[in-house]
């Protein structure tokens, strides 16, 4: 499916009633961080999951962390609540639908990796706004593509999107966001509230954290 781009951010396009979540994707074996788990790693005195988790927490009202099955829900800051990945090393599709799973009461979620330590608020809120009639998936455009972190999503159209994928053996975030009726912000647009494109960061090897 061709990916709609949207040059300038909406404001107030959903609801006010609406209900926004945000899951949050902790399920990662951080096979290129050694022996540390690379959600614990602090940065400027939070750990790279506290972050994340704090920063959707300034634009969704409930947050969920997908950890792997039987993971230890310790180091989980609040606001967030926990649910398990019911099973071992399916991948990220199948975490953000163990999250849309988790939040079915809202109607918009944001989906972002544990290790994105720089979410910027700004940018989600434009998101969301983007999420216009008919949209059911929300991207940021970089160099003419879609991102497949972060991301805003209709809860219901997601997850069925993401079922659906999964029984046909694709496991890939970038399946979900080709599937579902997408549209990308501007690259020019959404640079203008995260100039450093921080928004963008994650965190995959120790190197990660000097950039």
């Amino acid at each position: 499916m061709a990916v709609a781009r949207i040059r300038r951010p909406r404001r107030h396009s959903l609801s006010g009633a609406t209900a926004v979540a945000a899951i949050v994707l902790a399920g990662g074996r951080s096979e290129r961080f050694g022996d540390t788990d690379k959600l614990t790693v602090e940065v400027d005195g939070s750990t790279l999951l506290q972050r994340a988790v704090a920063a959707v927490a300034e634009v969704a009202t409930d947050v969920v962390v997908v950890l792997p099955p039987g993971a230890p829900t310790i180091a989980v800051p609040p606001p967030a609540r926990v649910a398990h990945d019911p099973t071992e090393g399916e991948g990220p599709l199948a975490g953000v639908h163990t999250g849309l799973l988790a939040v079915v009461r809202s109607d918009v979620a944001i989906v972002v990796g544990g290790d994105m330590p720089d979410l910027q608020p700004e940018v989600l809120r434009a998101m969301v706004g983007a999420l216009g009639e008919g949209v059911q998936l929300v991207a940021l455009g970089d160099g003419g593509a879609a991102r497949p972190l972060p991301i805003v999503v209709r809860t219901l159209p997601a997850a069925d999107a993401a079922h659906t994928l999964m029984h046909a053996g694709r496991r890939r975030l970038r399946d979900l966001v080709s599937s579902l009726r997408t549209v990308a912000l501007d690259e020019a647009a959404w640079t203008a509230l995260d100039p450093g494109r921080l928004t963008l960061r994650d965190v995959d090897e120790p190197g990660d954290l000097n950039r």
